[in-house]
């Protein structure tokens, strides 16, 4: 049974989404004060969290960059909730890791959907019977859903990690940024190409600027795209 953790302050809400998901089949479980949220999320091990943006204690925003740069919880989805009145930058939101987001008020059968399309596109990263791809000092092992640079695990956020699989199996050649978009966000996200370019970005920062050899592993062809480079020169 799948686990998926609401991070909510206002009861209503909380129990509207529990009451549909279970009705789905999820073990739901919650919390209210964004303070307690790192601490029941290591505990909890959720397999989704639902994520409200205004919380009591720690904001959503803060929420997501602590999970994101955890190595234990750092691959675990989330959707953020955000109502119409706050200021609120989707892709902000994509950039801080947040795998999809729902402004308030919605639907719920339309939440519980989402829920079950990102769970699916996880299991499916998940599950493939892939080798390792090893790029000079870059080791990604899809079987145990790691990346390792000089030995070292990396914090990669869901996107992170698909991009970077993705762009590593199709190394040499140059990708558009709709291509990468469709293929990472999925034809059924109405999304923004600055969206790829804060994802490389941050890729980049994890990957290039950790590296003990200074490595350059992602080309920006302008105008185009991006390229995974073919082979490491030593």
């Amino acid at each position: 049974m799948k686990k998926v953790l609401i991070i909510e302050d206002e009861w209503n809400i909380f129990e509207l989404i529990k009451f549909n998901l279970e009705t789905q089949g999820f073990n739901v479980e919650g919390v209210q004060d964004g303070g307690l949220a790192i601490e029941k999320i290591l505990e909890y091990q959720p397999d989704l969290i639902i994520l409200d943006l205004m919380l009591p204690g720690k904001d959503g925003i803060t929420i997501c960059r602590d999970v994101r740069i955890n190595p234990d919880i750092s691959y675990t989805p989330i959707i953020m909730l955000t109502a119409k009145s706050e200021e609120f930058d989707k892709v902000l939101g994509l950039e801080i890791g947040a795998d999809d987001y729902m402004t308030k008020p919605f639907g719920v059968k339309e939440l519980c959907a989402r829920v079950k399309a990102v769970l699916r596109r996880t299991e499916s990263l998940l599950f493939k019977e892939e080798e390792a791809i090893k790029i000079g000092e870059l080791l990604i092992e899809p079987k145990a859903f790691e990346v390792y640079l000089d030995e070292k695990k990396l914090a990669l956020t869901l996107k992170e990690y698909e991009l970077l699989v993705f762009l590593a199996k199709h190394r040499g050649q140059v990708l558009t940024r709709d291509q990468l978009l469709d293929q990472i966000w999925g034809f059924d996200y109405y999304g923004e190409t600055r969206t790829v370019d804060v994802h490389i970005r941050y890729l980049r920062k994890k990957i290039e600027d950790q590296s003990e050899h200074g490595r350059k592993f992602i080309e920006t062809v302008r105008g185009v795209g991006y390229r995974f480079v073919e082979k490491i020169e030593d």
